[in-house]
């Protein structure tokens, strides 16, 4: 079963549109979800939710329909958004027994394990944490009810280094399970090239790609090329380019590149950054 099914998923606004996105979330595995600010990644994330309407579209989270039978697998879902929605005066006692209500799989020692973990203060009010112990305590509380997918809209946003990487290592734990998955949005692209064994690119509201991140690295490379080089290529080999008066470096698909050409690495985000410039020339 895969965690998630997106199909031709469409949500119109006055200035955007989130545009036929479809992607598949195979059970067990990490997709990050990357954009631009206004790419539509947070107006996906809604309508997987459910919270805002559709204009068409099929949503389908862990093989049940989101609009149908969305109560069946609720608890089977954690969420953290960029914006996190607890009351501005609870402490984490008293979030504690809010979410023992909330959740009927809710795990309240796991949750003080990471409430030590993250070293959170269990007595001050959520107003007084910092955006770091915010995301820190919203990540905690969507590990602690035992749930098969795990929905993060920059949850790794205003963390520092060493603890977003420590972040990363529980999220790499959590997907240990072969029935949990992750679906990540994050703008830190070296996070996600670290995490991720799917990577979907969302611009301007279209899903430009959406591959196993070691096919994309196999798939893509840069070249650095003269003008008359870069002509020879062709446009189905060019994938996006930056030019100077000197030449130009240019994303290629490596199987459509002449013999004897030398193809470097390129990166998840040199990926993207050239798609961009391929898409929007």
């Amino acid at each position: 079963m895969n965690a998630l099914e997106i199909t031709n998923l469409t949500k119109e606004y006055k200035d955007f549109k989130l545009d036929n996105v479809s992607l598949t979330l195979p059970s067990g595995c990490i997709m990050g979800l990357i954009g631009e600010n206004g790419a539509g990644k947070s107006t996906m994330i809604k309508l997987i939710m459910d919270v805002v309407k559709r204009d068409a579209g099929e949503v389908i989270v862990l093989g049940k329909n989101n609009r149908s039978d969305f109560k069946e697998i609720k608890d089977h879902i954690g969420i953290v958004l960029d914006e996190t929605g607890f009351p501005e005066t609870v402490t984490v006692k008293q979030l504690n027994t809010i979410m023992k209500i909330t959740y009927k799989n809710w795990d309240e020692q796991v949750f003080f394990q990471y409430i030590e973990r993250f070293a959170l203060p269990q007595q001050t009010l959520f107003r007084d944490y910092s955006k770091g112990m915010k995301m820190k305590l919203a990540i905690a509380a969507a590990m602690s009810h035992h749930a098969k997918l795990l929905i993060l809209d920059e949850a790794t946003s205003g963390l520092d280094p060493i603890v977003r990487d420590e972040i990363l290592d529980i999220f790499l734990e959590f997907t240990r399970e072969d029935d949990h998955s992750i679906l990540i949005s994050s703008h830190i692209v070296s996070d996600l090239e670290k995490l991720c064994d799917y990577i979907a690119f969302l611009h301007k509201g279209k899903i430009i790609f959406c591959e196993e991140k070691d096919r994309l690295i196999d798939k893509y490379g840069i070249m650095h090329c003269r003008k008359m080089e870069l002509q020879e290529l062709g446009e189905n080999v060019v994938k996006g380019k930056r030019e100077s008066n000197y030449g130009a470096d240019v994303l290629v698909e490596r199987n459509k590149v002449p013999k004897g050409k030398n193809v470097e690495n390129a990166s998840i985000e040199d990926i993207i950054l050239f798609m961009v410039k391929g898409t929007d020339k």
